[in-house]
């Protein structure tokens, strides 16, 4: 029988005129994509190895490259789009399961998008930044429940100090390059806010930046140690992420260099599985042990949060883990990134993360524990305009990791569990890890956290609003365009048009 070929996903496009067959692209490309024929004397190009990073096409210097989306010519239906039919046709060859990086791109409502902010005007005049103070440093952990408290107990629980309601979120060293993981740590070094280790440990090199550092407590407990949780600036205890809830992690035997074996304190060469449960928790009650077996560790002089997913029941999920002493938790939407998931996980579970902030904030709000823990956003943070929408739901602050890698050059070519990143993001590889330089790499993310606070302040003073705090749960700074009630109703804004 005829076995039916499975149509590539780019198509790289070579102009002739341009091309001086210097072969730049056949050097670069860690996909063997394109090769020199010396038969013909020309560079020839297998669209089927094509992931759409784009790279050959940066470094070509006569602008003869161009990758473009190959879309397949199969017969017009409704209920077999193009992603379906090769989805299908890529099982019926391997017989596995198909894995992905980054997070959620199916075509469902981005709520930022239909949400829109206030501005002052007349008799509520706005601020202008330039000339006026405006407070945007944030504090994260548990605050007083009221003046008379802090006046009797004469000191302020443990707090992390952050110049931006910003953080960079966990990705760990194994997932991403050594090099990544130095820009990241020494930006948020820079930039006065947090870095998360992730579950991949905490390199010696570093170790200089433990001030500014959350490391991680997984399932795996890579790593993990008195000395590990003493040096850090905060502990997380990792429960799910937005990309894969439910589900636990895999860094492949090849991948755990000597450097990362030390890291994790595994044996080299050894697979690092990461269960989807935590074998230690199996209720509230065995997080809530956790947390206070972490915090004697420490001897409570450091917080410690928990990180879960966003799903259906996130709100009561929350409720209890904050009532377990989590001093913040970290709500991952089903747009959060990851190095590998399946397919059908990450398209198909979790929540959008601004319905999960609204519902957390507004339970936590009900039962009077608000002020018991921050809330930290991550999953689908792309602007400061998603920075400033999301704390005017509730949140304290928020994570970002996909806007961090793109910062550093990554085109979102979802190809990450390979390990043939071509930008030096998400790969082991020593030939392509040089092709990132740390230096470059924090000053591009120290730019980036520079131009959103600037934003961010802009947006605050057209709302009259002058510090942070004032912005944090005030939803009636937003208004919803093109939602419905029930969705306006669990976002807890009004329509466009409504006033006050």
């Amino acid at each position: 029988m005829a076995i039916p070929k499975i149509v590539p996903d780019f198509r790289v496009i070579r102009d002739e005129n341009l091309c001086i067959n210097c072969q730049a692209c056949c050097r670069v490309c860690s996909n063997d994509t394109h090769s020199f024929d010396q038969n013909i004397a020309k560079i020839i190009s297998d669209h089927r190895k094509c992931v759409g990073c784009h790279f050959c096409e940066e470094i070509c210097s006569t602008g003869a490259l161009t990758i473009e989306k190959c879309y397949s010519q199969i017969r017009e239906n409704f209920n077999w789009n193009e992603v379906d039919f090769k989805n299908l046709m890529k099982q019926a060859h391997s017989g596995g399961i198909l894995l992905t990086g980054m997070g959620n791109d199916r075509p469902w409502i981005n709520y930022f998008d239909h949400i829109v902010l206030n501005a002052s005007q007349v008799t509520n005049p706005s601020i202008d930044p330039l000339r006026e103070p405006m407070e945007i440093k944030t504090f994260i952990g548990r605050k007083p429940d009221s003046i008379e408290q802090l006046k009797k107990e004469k000191k302020l629980p443990i707090l992390l100090e952050t110049e931006i309601p910003v953080l960079f979120s966990a990705m760990s060293y194994g997932s991403i390059s050594l090099n990544a993981c130095k820009s990241i740590a020494a930006a948020a070094w820079e930039a006065k806010t947090y870095w998360n280790t992730g579950e991949g440990g905490l390199p010696e090199s570093l170790k200089k930046f433990v001030s500014r550092t959350i490391v991680q407590v997984a399932s795996g407990r890579f790593g993990v140690d008195a000395r590990y949780l003493n040096e850090a600036s905060a502990i997380e205890i990792k429960i799910g992420q937005g990309a894969k809830p439910g589900i636990g992690g895999h860094l492949p035997g090849e991948k755990v260099t000597a450097d990362i074996s030390a890291a994790r304190k595994i044996p080299e060469g050894t697979d690092a599985i990461s269960p989807a449960p935590h074998h230690d928790i199996y209720s509230i009650e065995d997080l809530k042990q956790l947390i206070y077996a972490l915090k004697e560790t420490v001897d409570y002089k450091k917080p410690v949060g928990v990180k879960v997913a966003a799903v259906h029941n996130i709100a009561p999920i929350v409720s209890g883990i904050v009532r377990a002493g989590a001093d913040f938790v970290t709500i991952d939407g089903f747009r959060g990134g990851t190095g590998a998931a399946p397919v059908v996980i990450r398209n198909n579970v979790g929540i959008p993360i601004e319905i999960a902030i609204a519902t957390v904030d507004s339970r936590l709000r009900q039962e009077g524990i608000r002020n018991h823990a921050s809330i930290i956003a991550a999953g689908g943070i792309r602007s400061s305009a998603d920075v400033v929408k999301a704390i005017a739901l509730g949140a304290d602050a928020v994570y970002i990791g996909t806007a961090t890698l793109v910062a550093l050059g990554c085109h979102i070519c979802q190809k990450c569990y390979t390990g043939k990143c071509n930008w030096g993001i998400a790969t082991q590889d020593p030939y392509l890890t040089r092709r990132l330089n740390p230096e470059i790499g924090k000053r591009r993310l120290t730019n980036l956290l520079r131009a959103w606070a600037l934003e961010i302040k802009e947006m605050m003073g057209g709302m009259g609003i002058n510090a942070i705090e004032s912005l944090r749960g005030n939803r009636d700074q937003l208004r919803g365009i093109g939602l419905n009630d029930k969705e306006l109703a669990l976002l807890g804004i009004k329509h466009a048009g409504d006033a006050w």
